[in-house]
């Protein structure tokens, strides 16, 4: 996941919510937005 840009894991992160993936990716991705301290750019609606 550190390929990523910032704005793409969090629109993996959105994406991945609507979608209803697994709990656990998408709490990796959680994971990896909380070490690149990008809590701020994503919405907490879900």
């Amino acid at each position: 996941m550190e390929h990523l840009s910032d704005d793409l894991l969090i629109e993996s992160y959105h994406k991945a919510n609507e979608l209803k993936l697994s709990p656990d990716f998408i709490l990796l991705i959680k994971e990896e937005i909380n070490k690149r301290q990008l809590n701020h750019k994503i919405k907490y609606s879900s």
